[in-house]
């Protein structure tokens, strides 16, 4: 009984992951293999978006946002702490991101 008492309250604490149009819009158009990375991007987005080695808390234009590392391409996105949401704002080759 308290293992499943102790995975919904572990629940409570993740975060939702919403993408926006244009973000969504490049997921639909990524290859399998890029979608399936980044559908593990997106899970541990869920769990911690801080806290990872390919996450940095971006500066200057993009001051607040964070971005997430997916080999040449890069996860965009800002934490609504309040919502418990990460919204995905751009998912792009690191080329046209900075």
């Amino acid at each position: 009984m308290s293992n499943s008492n102790e995975n919904t309250d572990e629940n409570l604490n993740f975060y939702s992951v919403v993408l926006s149009f244009d973000a969504q819009e490049f997921f639909e158009e990524a290859s399998a293999s890029l979608q399936r990375k980044l559908d593990r991007c997106f899970e541990m987005l869920k769990t911690d978006p801080r806290n990872h080695p390919n996450i940095k808390q971006l500066k200057g234009d993009l001051a607040g946002y964070y971005r997430y590392r997916v080999g040449d391409y890069r996860v965009v996105y800002d934490i609504d702490d309040e919502q418990k949401r990460v919204v995905v704002t751009i998912i792009a080759h690191r080329r046209e991101v900075y």
